[in-house]
């Protein structure tokens, strides 16, 4: 793509569909905090952005069915229908696509008010472009709407990212309203927002960049593992750009800094740090990482004490 198609993408005082994956904390003992969960997934709701559940920000891939079921019905007892929650298969390598499954996840989460988001899962990932369409167009049966997932591989080894010939395909699916974009990088985003320009203009391409966050300058709404460090902050900045108003970059600029420390390798210690960001915040009593999950140093938080307090400086201003 060259530069000046990228330059016509951009969408200034646009809304923005901000969607944050909610963060689901754990004690150190290593069991589930569902007060801190509750309390964290109202302040979401409350700060105005519609909260994502079951997502890997949620540490989905750890959770019992039993407990997927108890966020989803803490999610829908606080929020507004229209949340979105994420439609999970745990299989492993070499499983076979499993589609009954699948559509049970849906039904589950439509059923309490949600709109699923099809987590990536194995099976599904093992399909060739046709039969992964298919499997798409067969959950129509079962969710009115849903929500599209292209995840990269350092996210989740299940995760794939379609050619854009499929991603076409997909964008014709009347019940899939959006599709989120986790590659962590521009240029296939990009390419996915001017396709759905011309192909859907309806069409949500949800971000999931969090080393990329200002793709919402370009017409991306977001989903986002980072919004859940500052839904407060990342609501302010919507705002802004909406607005119009230039201390949009300042706030974005804060957070992005915040992405880089948060999302750096190993990507999946992004939980932990969303956990001592949090903590650092008011927020959580503590800062476990989740039963085996990977950690941040202590050290992290001399890196995160200063971001916290310039996102306070910057919402006070």
């Amino acid at each position: 793509m060259t530069s000046p198609s990228v330059f016509e993408l951009l969408r200034p005082r646009r809304a923005i569909d901000g969607c944050s994956a909610v963060l689901l904390p754990f004690r150190a003992d290593e069991t589930i905090d569902w007060s801190g969960f509750a309390e964290h997934l109202q302040r979401t709701i409350d700060a105005g952005l519609r909260p994502a559940v079951n997502m890997d920000t949620g540490h989905v891939h750890l959770l019992e069915a039993a407990d997927r079921a108890r966020v989803l019905d803490t999610c829908s007892q606080l929020a507004p229908p229209g949340w979105f929650g994420g439609a999970v298969v745990n299989d492993r390598p070499g499983d076979a696509f499993d589609a009954k499954s699948l559509s049970a996840e849906c039904e589950a989460i439509t059923r309490r008010g949600g709109v699923p988001v099809i987590f990536p899962s194995f099976g599904l990932a093992s399909l060739d472009d046709d039969a992964w369409i298919d499997a798409h167009e067969s959950l129509t049966d079962h969710a009115d709407t849903f929500v599209a997932f292209e995840l990269g591989t350092m996210f989740h080894p299940a995760g794939r990212i379609v050619g854009l010939n499929t991603y076409e395909r997909m964008l014709r699916i009347e019940a899939c309203v959006g599709a989120k974009h986790s590659s962590l990088e521009r240029e296939p985003e990009w390419e996915r927002l001017a396709l759905r320009d011309r192909v859907r203009p309806g069409f949500h391409v949800f971000t999931g960049n969090d080393l990329a966050i200002d793709m919402v300058m370009f017409g991306s709404d977001y989903l986002l593992g980072l919004s859940t460090f500052a839904p407060d902050a990342f609501a302010a900045r919507d705002a802004m750009w909406a607005e119009g108003d230039p201390s949009f970059f300042a706030l974005n600029d804060a957070l992005q800094y915040l992405g880089h420390i948060a999302f750096r390798a190993p990507v999946p210690a992004y939980r932990h740090s969303a956990a001592q960001f949090l903590q650092l915040r008011g927020w959580l009593d503590h800062s476990s990482a989740g039963p085996g999950e990977p950690v941040r140093p202590d050290s992290d938080i001399d890196l995160l004490r200063p971001v916290a307090a310039r996102l306070d400086e910057l919402l006070a201003s």
